[in-house]
């Protein structure tokens, strides 16, 4: 893990974030997110519907941010738009207080799994570097937050993962749990009664006909479990 000092300077400190810093943080966060690995190209309307918000106010706000000095986006009408080298820093700095704020929400207040997504979401914005790096010091600078997502480090990286969605998995093939969508607090909360959680083992028995439930045995339970679609889709899953 890199040293704190050996960080390179913010062009502004987390912990003076105005409402308008915090609109550009939401949309540099959906931009890395829809974006991909593959770092590909995101449309408007992906990003309106991810944000809950107008096309238009989705246009206006990403001209914006190409027009900057230096630019946060590379943006052009009708085509997309992806991160330029500022926005990524910025979107993978947000990321990391998120989910570390999630980790320690968890890990040492005792937050439920299903509570610290909005809690994080209120304060990623604020958190100073110095408070950063306490609490990643506090957790043992962990990789990886409650959900299974991964932390970026202080540089930026990413530890490697390549999961699929548990729907993706043949029938008979098992894998273990990579990460779950931390979006919908009921899914998370049904979720953990049915033992789901990151790092537990998972086998597709098969999928109901008709493109029905995904039946499902999770660890060594005696009992399969149904899962729909949408559940199936939002756990990822790692077979190797």
């Amino acid at each position: 893990m890199a040293k704190l000092q050996n960080r390179p300077r913010p062009t502004r400190d987390a912990g003076t974030a105005t409402a308008g810093s915090e609109a550009i943080d939401d949309y540099l966060k959906a931009i890395f997110q829809l974006s991909g690995r593959d770092e590909r190209l995101v449309t408007s309307t992906e990003i309106a519907t991810h944000l809950s918000i107008t096309a238009a106010s989705v246009t206006n706000m990403l001209q914006k941010l190409s027009a900057g000095e230096p630019p946060m986006v590379l943006y052009k009408k009708h085509h997309g738009v992806k991160l330029a080298k500022s926005g990524k820093k910025r979107a993978l700095e947000i990321i990391r207080h998120h989910r570390l704020l999630e980790t320690f929400l968890t890990q040492v207040l005792g937050y439920p799994w299903d509570e610290v997504h909005q809690e994080a979401e209120r304060l990623e914005h604020f958190i100073s570097e110095r408070l950063e790096e306490r609490i990643a010091a506090k957790l043992g600078h962990p990789e990886f937050d409650p959900h299974g997502h991964a932390i970026p480090a202080l540089d930026g990286s990413i530890p490697g993962q390549e999961p699929q969605a548990l729907s993706q998995l043949k029938p008979g093939e098992g894998a273990k749990i990579a990460s779950v969508s931390d979006k919908d607090p009921a899914m998370l909360r049904y979720l953990a009664t049915q033992g789901i959680r990151p790092g537990v083992r998972i086998t597709l028995s098969e999928q109901l006909p008709f493109k029905g439930a995904f039946q499902v045995r999770v660890g060594k339970a005696s009992t399969l479990i149904l899962l729909s679609e949408s559940l199936a889709d939002a756990i990822l899953v790692a077979t190797r």
